[in-house]
């Protein structure tokens, strides 16, 4: 049974130096007059212990959306500003916060990878049953949203972060929530991912615009391309000999010590993912099966990957490897080439795991 911390009272969870942050952090008091993050926070410990919703769940989801809770504002520390207008405000939170909290649960705290990747998605999206609507495409933010966390879940955390606060319009929201409910029931995502005809249906109604979500396109896509998402040293070149031995291998490390440059030359380095990329091309003429061989370890920089493959219409696989912290390290240090420690680090603060809407499919492999 998992759970953030075996003592749950707050002088026990201050031992974690991104509890001790929220002490001080303001908020505006026009949404928030209870006070600063920490007192915030507390509360909708409190009211999430309370509410019915949260009682009927097994234990291990209890556990999970507690520390949900616990962490749905952790990047408030660094995200805080008073705007123009001079209101207080944290923009970009949620999508900070959810970066901190996969650190925190993979370097920190142990976590299991489905749960932890399901916390992260309720920080990620935490406000979202309160402001779906007034995105420019409501019902995709709402689908994207359903393959990364139960909106269940969701909904059950919107509801006691209302609730642990004092704002004058606590119903107007709570009554967001609730539509926002009838919404997820009305898409058919309701405590579940939105299914789709096929896997292709899916890739090409997060990328058409005109697309629906009913749509069956004919399946017309030649070889496949496999694009690794890993952080170095989680043993992308031991899977390969375990798996794709018959593909053609773009290492773009392999490319970069063929001609001896550095991670850190800029120049070099476009020069080498140019020369990859057109190798790529090649291959994609011919129709040839290749795995790509990098880190990508951030949604933008698979879909750079995705937009130049999809235009030769083969099937897209990401595979995603990791291996635990610790075992990471070691790995890395007994590689035949390794990377400095702290630019490890760095890979696991800016790590965005694949998701299921980023190409045909998604493979994730993790010890």
């Amino acid at each position: 049974m998992w759970r953030i911390h075996e003592c749950t009272d707050w002088d026990s969870l201050r031992q974690f130096g991104w509890v001790r942050d929220m002490r001080g952090i303001p908020q505006s008091p026009i949404h928030h007059a209870e006070g600063d993050v920490e007192i915030h926070t507390r509360l909708v410990l409190e009211q999430l212990e309370q509410l019915p919703e949260y009682l009927e769940l097994p234990e291990q989801e209890q556990h999970l959306v507690w520390a949900a809770a616990l962490l749905h504002d952790v990047e408030k520390r660094s995200t805080t500003i008073t705007d123009e207008n001079g209101s207080i405000v944290s923009p970009g939170h949620a999508k900070k916060g959810a970066l901190t909290a996969r650190s925190i649960l993979y370097r920190e705290v142990p976590t299991p990878f489905a749960i932890r990747e399901e916390i992260v998605g309720l920080v990620r999206y935490h406000g979202l049953p309160l402001w779906v609507f007034e995105k420019p495409d409501p019902v995709r933010a709402l689908l994207k949203a359903s393959l990364e966390v139960n909106t269940r879940l969701l909904v059950l955390l919107a509801k006691a972060d209302i609730l642990g606060r004092i704002c004058s319009d606590q119903q107007e929201m709570l009554y967001r929530i609730e539509m926002f409910r009838e919404f997820c029931i009305e898409q058919d995502c309701w405590g579940k991912p939105k299914e789709f005809p096929s896997d292709l249906a899916r890739f090409l109604y997060f990328r058409k615009e005109e697309q629906t979500a009913d749509y069956v396109p004919f399946d017309d896509r030649k070889a496949e391309v496999v694009i690794l998402s890993a952080i170095a040293g989680s043993g992308k070149d031991h899977y390969l000999k375990q798996h794709h031995a018959e593909h053609e291998v773009i290492s773009l490390d392999e490319m970069r010590r063929a001609q001896k440059i550095s991670h850190g030359d800029a120049r070099g380095n476009g020069r080498i993912i140019q020369a990859a990329k057109e190798r790529a091309r090649e291959c994609l003429r011919k129709h040839q099966p290749f795995v790509w061989n990098a880190t990508s370890i951030t949604a933008q920089m698979r879909e750079q990957l995705v937009d130049l493959f999809e235009v030769y219409n083969p099937v897209i696989r990401i595979v995603y490897l990791e291996v635990p912290y610790q075992q990471l390290l070691s790995q890395n240090r007994n590689r035949q080439f390794p990377i400095p420690e702290a630019a490890l680090e760095n890979m696991i603060a800016k790590l965005e795991v694949p998701k299921l809407w980023e190409a045909h499919t998604v493979q994730y492999s993790v010890k």
